[in-house]
């Protein structure tokens, strides 16, 4: 996980002023558990604009500290994240999301670029399923109804 420190540091390397609202934003991030949305983040600050925060998540983006995460709904959220560029397991079920890295797909995106003419310049991958978590829940539930099936049968 990325300190408040570090990114305060990141965003001083970029050349960034650490403003108030900057610094009171950094402080709610450090502050928040798991995923969260721009909505979340501008409610835990009230005192900053609703502009301040999209740009400094952008930033942070930028630098590297925070990565958005699409949702098993769609929605668009942010993680703290302290690895490189990485890629995303989103469980449908509850949510959770796990980075992962090694996505060996430059052949893939060199043959794109080859039919369609695009010079690609980026990728973000998100693969969908159900944590493990979820999944022994989901065996364990299905026991107890083929349990209780057979006792209704005899």
């Amino acid at each position: 996980m990325v300190s408040t420190m570090a990114m305060e540091r990141n965003l001083e390397r970029m050349g960034r002023r650490l403003t108030g609202p900057r610094r009171e934003l950094l402080s709610v991030i450090g502050s928040l558990e798991g995923h969260f949305s721009a909505e979340e983040l501008a409610a835990a600050a009230p005192g900053v604009g609703r502009a301040t925060v999209f740009r400094t998540l952008r930033l942070l983006q930028d630098a590297g500290a925070v990565c958005q995460v699409v949702g098993p709904d769609g929605a668009l959220e942010y993680r703290v994240t302290a690895v490189g560029h990485h890629h995303h397991l989103v469980c449908a079920e509850c949510g959770s999301v796990d980075d992962f890295s090694g996505c060996d797909i430059s052949d893939l995106l060199n043959e794109l670029a080859v039919r369609t003419g695009y010079e690609v310049s980026a990728h973000r991958l998100e693969v969908y399923g159900r944590c493990a978590a979820c999944q022994a829940k989901g065996r364990a539930a299905e026991v107890r109804s083929a349990r209780r099936a057979k006792a209704d049968r005899s």
